[in-house]
């Protein structure tokens, strides 16, 4: 049975028609051509399918898409500057090695948006339990953590002298 499902993909309004028994994995990248939403496992055990829905880290291989309606959803392409540069994080990955064979990095990414986005400070420790529903093959996870503890120090800084800005006016 198909459903139309009206969602917000990467900031643009979509109406889609659904297999109501289709996961949100298989309608990013099947209906709407969102390849960075990898398929690992299918069962949200690898978090290569991550994508933020209203701003929460999910997997997207065991989220219906029914279950989508009206919601938020961002995927890395979504990321991207006006002219296609790319965001802080995806620079911080990088410039830090992060990245190897590639298939992890979208989920990953896509959770250091979380991460980020908390405007909070975490430790190696932290971060490390953060992303421990990730699976990474290649790098052994130092760099994806130099690269998620740099973009998080950057980012709190910011925040702060931000703050500071806004008390003194």
């Amino acid at each position: 049975m198909f459903k139309i499902i009206h969602m917000v993909v990467n900031g643009k309004e979509v109406e889609v028609p659904v297999d109501e028994r289709e996961s949100l994995l298989e309608t990013l990248r099947n209906r709407l051509g969102l390849t960075s939403v990898k398929k690992g496992c299918e069962v949200g055990e690898c978090g290569a399918c991550t994508v933020l829905v209203d701003g929460e880290a999910i997997d997207s291989c065991i989220y219906m898409t029914v279950c989508a309606e009206g919601k938020h959803i961002l995927t890395t392409e979504g990321l991207k500057g006006p002219n296609g540069e790319l965001s802080p994080i995806q620079k911080a990955f990088v410039e830090e090695a992060a990245v190897q064979c590639g298939f992890c990095t979208p989920g990953l990414i896509m959770s250091a948006v979380e991460i980020v986005g908390t405007g909070k400070r975490y430790n190696r420790e932290e971060l490390k339990k953060l992303i421990s529903g990730h699976l990474c093959r290649c790098t052994g996870y130092e760099n994806i953590l130099n690269a998620m503890e740099r973009i998080v120090e950057e980012t709190y800084q910011v925040t702060q002298r931000n703050f500071a800005e806004e008390k003194n006016c």
